[in-house]
């Protein structure tokens, strides 16, 4: 087995969602390990079980402590990990399931928000060779100064399996979910979003960012950075899959891809001498309530106070806007919005974002601002009208 080819697939938490799916995934793997693969399977938590554990942790505590909640949080996949080697075991095939700390995934000390420093896997090359699949928990590490369990965010099972692959010098890195690959807009807004078989990893990156949920930005911008070959694929369906490339032949320049959103966006206002001494102020606030950082999208300086735009999952967002009722020079500033964000392929052109704004307006939906990059026009909206603007701008797609 010593030279055979490496495959590393990530399984979502839709995929492992009851015992019977489980167990529908471990003959999968199975099979691909009796073809003469060495593989290495990265586990979500199954089905809304870390959604069901952040419920259960505010009940329990307004404020829970970040160290406990990663804690408590990483029981999700260990579980799934533990399940799925079980299983494998009863297909006769030999297996071994290890947390990210035993397969060497190193972070830095944030708690919930972690990033890899170093993937370091001794333990998982050992098992390999001895003909095991070995099943790794996704979503956590360790840091290695203070020996304390981390965990990389929302997501961050992508980003597991995308080090991993990368670290192993895996032939490549297979993340599967329960939907057709990367598609043009959000199935459940838009019923007719078409698949995308073929995307450049900057176009993807941009998507993931601006709030498609098939994959965390982090791993494929890792993934681009270390060329490890990616595919989305569907869980039973392996000719519905999505392929990332370096560059994708023969596709139109300025080409709308895909229309993607986030549902809240949030402001926060601080009082300041400048841009650098807000920041300053909000890296304290964040520090001293125990809060990881929120995903920036753009920022600005006005009469002595820094405003920073944000989003983050709906928990974190609540917990920091809850810290800022206390503080005197940090507030919430104005009313929550949502983003809807049209992706091109190889830069956008110059009349796109007066194309979509006058869509929009032809829908009753006015536009707060906009944030344009070389891949994405990037328009806010009032929250209730984020549905409906992502369908109207799918016509541009």
């Amino acid at each position: 087995m010593r030279n055979n080819p490496i495959v590393v697939q990530k399984y979502g938490g839709a995929c492992l969602e009851t015992p019977a799916k489980i167990r529908a995934v471990a003959s999968s793997l199975a099979d691909l390990h009796r073809r003469g693969h060495r593989v290495v399977a990265i586990v979500s938590a199954m089905g809304k079980t870390t959604d069901e554990l952040v419920k259960m942790a505010y009940q329990v505590s307004p404020h829970p402590n970040r160290r406990e909640l990663d804690m408590l949080l990483t029981t999700g996949e260990r579980i799934s990990m533990s399940l799925l080697s079980m299983a494998l075991s009863d297909f006769g095939v030999p297996a071994i399931s290890f947390t990210g700390s035993q397969a060497g995934v190193m972070t830095d000390e944030s708690h919930s928000s972690a990033r890899i420093l170093d993937v370091r896997p001794v333990r998982v090359r050992e098992e390999l060779d001895r003909g095991r699949i070995v099943v790794l928990a996704g979503f956590q590490g360790v840091n290695p100064v203070t020996k304390e369990i981390t965990t990389l965010g929302r997501g961050g099972s992508d980003t597991t399996a995308v080090a991993m692959a990368a670290a192993l010098r895996a032939d490549c890195c297979e993340i599967i979910k329960e939907v057709d690959g990367v598609c043009s807009a959000d199935p459940r807004i838009v019923v007719n979003s078409k698949p995308l078989r073929h995307l450049d990893f900057a176009s993807l990156s941009e998507m993931c960012f601006w709030g498609a949920k098939v994959l965390h930005f982090r791993s494929v911008e890792l993934a681009q950075s270390q060329n490890v070959r990616l595919v989305l694929k569907k869980w039973g369906g392996a000719e519905h899959s999505t392929q990332v490339m370096k560059e994708v032949c023969g596709m139109e320049n300025g080409k709308v891809l895909a229309v993607n959103s986030m549902a809240r966006i949030e402001h926060v206002e601080i009082d300041s001498a400048d841009l650098n001494q807000g920041f300053e102020k909000f890296a304290q606030h964040l520090k001293q309530n125990g809060l990881s950082w929120p995903q920036l999208l753009a920022s600005a300086f006005t009469a002595g106070k820094t405003r920073i735009m944000m989003t983050s999952d709906s928990e974190s967002l609540d917990t920091l806007l809850r810290t800022l009722e206390g503080s005197k020079n940090l507030r919430k500033q104005r009313e929550t919005l949502s983003s809807v964000s049209i992706t091109c392929f190889g830069g956008v052109s110059s009349d796109l974002p007066f194309k979509a704004i006058q869509i929009l307006q032809s829908h009753g939906i006015i536009v707060d601002k906009y944030v344009s990059s070389p891949h994405s026009v990037n328009l806010f909206v009032p929250i209730g009208g984020r549905e409906a603007a992502v369908k109207a701008l799918h016509s541009l797609v």
